[in-house]
């Protein structure tokens, strides 16, 4: 079971979870588009804190191919995450991000608030190497950072209808963790805002090293109830 953990925001925070064995360590990073972004310097320093077999996940808001591609040239991430809304970074955008980046690691952002949800997953056959599968909010021009959980149900559809790897995101923490691999079965799982210190984007490393483990802990049990 992958654990993935977002936004880290220093050397230290990354130094911290590559200790714990987090799987992925994500950054937001981009041009200030959004609130957060960390700029390519600041996302560079992080990168090179992270430990193997920890791995650089880099996330992109953004539309901009050129300007993903070419931070991505530069930064040398693990995985080029893509947060884009579905309707603004389209499965042929990402196709040709991936000629850009000739074998780069893709994670596409997935939107999960109906069946159309099935349909969006599925036209990344072939072209994602990752689905993270989160919470929307159709105003939105990300996926994700609700800090809220959807219906897993569908998300579980996802997971026996689409072949490509999925991480489940949206408002998962330690309490919630195991119940939501048993329901859905992803090979990995996200947190952001539930493992955050309280009031603050900081991530909390004791909270961090619970979800870890209660998510170890999960799928080590091969899913009992499910």
């Amino acid at each position: 079971m992958l654990t993935q953990i977002y936004e880290i925001s220093t050397p230290e925070e990354a130094s911290a979870l590559s200790a714990i064995s987090v799987d992925h360590i994500g950054v937001l990073v981009g041009d200030g588009q959004f609130p957060r972004e960390l700029p390519i310097s600041a996302a560079s320093k992080i990168g090179a804190a992270i430990v193997p077999p920890s791995k650089f996940s880099a996330l992109f808001l953004t539309r901009d191919l050129s300007l993903i591609a070419s931070w991505a040239r530069e930064l040398n991430p693990a995985i080029v995450h893509l947060g884009a809304s579905a309707e603004l970074l389209s499965p042929q955008d990402v196709a040709s991000l991936k000629r850009m980046l000739p074998g780069i690691v893709v994670m596409r952002s997935i939107p999960v608030f109906s069946e159309e949800s099935v349909a969006i997953a599925q036209s990344y056959v072939g072209i994602a190497d990752f689905l993270l599968l989160d919470s929307y909010r159709s105003t939105d021009k990300q996926i994700g950072a609700l800090g809220v959980t959807h219906d897993w149900n569908i998300s579980r559809r996802i997971v026996d209808l689409v072949r490509v790897p999925v991480v489940l995101a949206g408002g998962l923490g330690p309490d919630n963790v195991a119940g939501a691999i048993r329901t859905v079965r992803p090979a990995g799982v996200d947190s952001k805002t539930k493992t955050d210190q309280d009031g603050s984007h900081a991530k909390d490393l004791e909270r961090v090293r619970r979800f870890h483990e209660a998510a170890r802990a999960a799928a080590d049990n091969r899913f009992p109830s499910a």
